[in-house]
């Protein structure tokens, strides 16, 4: 099902002005979906070395509890 089916005009629904803003901006500027993609790929779905993050926890410090003492 697409975006516009679900929450169009087909369907009754109620679209707030806002929604109906960024539906007409994003069909007109298919740039700004491919830049939010693009730092979602960034900040979000990175690969993780595992052995790289096992090695950061054992040499970690340790806090204590209470940082007074």
């Amino acid at each position: 099902m697409k975006h516009t089916e679900k929450y169009g005009p087909a369907s009754r629904a109620y679209v707030s002005e806002f929604d109906q803003f960024m539906h007409d901006f994003l069909a007109r500027h298919p740039e700004v979906e491919e830049d939010r993609r693009r730092g979602w790929d960034i900040w979000w779905d990175h690969r993780v070395d595992l052995d790289e993050l096992d090695q950061q926890r054992e040499n970690a410090v340790s806090v204590k509890p209470y940082v007074y003492d």
